[in-house]
């Protein structure tokens, strides 16, 4: 059997969502070894006490260079995490040389089928990443990036490494939550490569990538075997952009700016919501008061109320005012 390799990060306010992915993804890719970018100590210390023996724990210091912490005193908390996703990737690809293949993949993620569909299609290329595939409602949104980091696959070879490098080197030099020249946040860097690299793959597979900016165009329904499709192909992971657990033991899916257009599908959600609360057990068991990553459900639901009956132009207005 082959081992895939896969890498991640996240902090203590995302490990709920990290640990369901990483055990998700280990129960649809038996015998993988994932390494995980541990942002704070405390998710460095469940994670080892959870005795995952797929798990590998890199604490942040460990990989923090004199260019990445000049990098990091000048980006915002969010803008930093995307700086990382590129250079811990190039990490874990120069300090495990026995790596042929890795895949970086973000930590609100969740596996519900077999990956290996995604590494057929990748097949010997030496790349591999995904659309956001917008709805015709967010196509606009492409301005912003044309691909999705929530899965990137490189190879151990000539492309496949010069990518990795070269989007390292540019995360570094500039990774800002703005549209600017070209740029924006690490994802725009992405829109050149199936042009500059012959060797790129952009993933086709109906069931990967699925996520709130595209959910809307496709069809839901369950196999034979009761797990879920898209236009009747297996869904393989869904990206719970915008997703909160809250405080009250309760969760907030999404905005009525992705609802509104089609209701969310219930039975992925509710399967990640069955994920979470095993985890906050599981988690709890080491850490009994552990809360990290849980929203005030009181502030959560009036932003819900200002986003769905407070008209745009008002909101503008309050930002403006509170910016000064």
């Amino acid at each position: 059997m082959t081992t895939r390799y896969f890498c991640t990060l996240f902090d203590s306010g995302y490990l709920l969502k990290g640990l369901a992915m990483i055990r998700s993804l280990e129960q649809y890719c038996p015998g993988m070894k994932i390494y995980v970018l541990c942002m704070d100590a405390q998710t460095q210390l469940i994670l080892e006490q959870l005795d995952l023996p797929y798990v590998t724990c890199i604490p942040l210091a460990q990989i923090e260079t004199e260019e990445l912490l000049k990098a990091k005193a000048d980006r915002g908390v969010a803008e930093y995490c995307w700086t990382l996703s590129s250079c811990f990737t190039w990490y874990v690809m120069q300090s495990y040389p026995d790596i042929d293949l890795l895949t970086y993949v973000d930590a609100d993620l969740l596996f519900y089928s077999d990956v290996q569909p995604l590494f057929d299609e990748i097949g010997d290329a030496s790349i591999a990443i995904i659309e956001h595939r917008f709805t015709k409602r967010l196509k606009d949104r492409e301005v912003n990036g044309r691909f999705c980091v929530e899965w990137d696959t490189f190879r151990r070879d000539e492309q496949g490494l010069a990518c990795l490098t070269r989007w390292r080197e540019q995360c570094i030099e500039w990774c800002y939550y703005r549209l600017e020249d070209g740029k924006m946040g690490d994802q725009k860097y992405l829109d050149e490569w199936p042009n500059r690299y012959s060797s790129c793959h952009i993933l086709m597979h109906p069931g990967a990538g699925i996520a709130p900016w595209n959910y809307a165009q496709y069809s839901f329904g369950f196999n034979q075997s009761g797990n879920i499709t898209v236009n009747d192909a297996p869904l393989i992971f869904y990206h719970f952009h915008q997703f909160q657990l809250l405080n009250n033991g309760k969760f907030d899916r999404l905005s009525t700016f992705y609802t509104s257009e089609r209701a969310e599908p219930a039975a992925i959600y509710e399967r990640y919501e069955t994920e979470l609360k095993q985890c906050l057990v599981d988690v709890r068991a080491i850490v009994p008061d552990f809360k990290n990553g849980l929203k005030q459900a009181q502030k959560i639901a009036v932003r819900r109320l200002i986003q769905q009956y407070v008209p745009f132009w008002v909101k503008e207005i309050g930002r403006n005012f509170f910016r000064y």
